[in-house]
């Protein structure tokens, strides 16, 4: 569901890759089963290969990484979140255009 510059977050590589990462990292908070996180998929891919090496990107599943997005107080998904510094500072809950996206990273890149 990923496309090859698309990074998949864990629990186990959530620190070094989000928290600890130079660059600014866009995080695509998704299930399998959610119908507009299946929309958002294909923005998410372009925007990977778009901001290739200025912004990272990738997608943490809400079902198998329950334990981190509950500590981002995750409710609803698709939720896409940026990180800088190891917080989360800003956010986009629902589906949203890539218009709405490439506002928002270009705001944090």
């Amino acid at each position: 569901m990923a496309g090859a510059n698309v990074q998949t977050f864990t629990a186990e590589n959530w620190q070094q890759e989000v928290l600890g990462s130079e660059k600014p990292v866009l995080v695509d908070f998704w299930a399998v089963w959610c119908g507009p996180c299946k929309m958002v998929a294909p923005i998410v891919d372009e925007l990977a290969n778009e901001y290739l090496g200025k912004i990272t990107i990738g997608k943490l599943n809400v079902d198998e990484q329950g334990s981190v997005a509950s500590q981002y107080g995750v409710m609803s998904i698709p939720t896409l979140g940026i990180f800088k510094g190891g917080q989360m500072v800003d956010k986009i809950v629902g589906f949203r255009g890539k218009a709405d996206l490439v506002k928002m990273l270009n705001a944090h890149a």
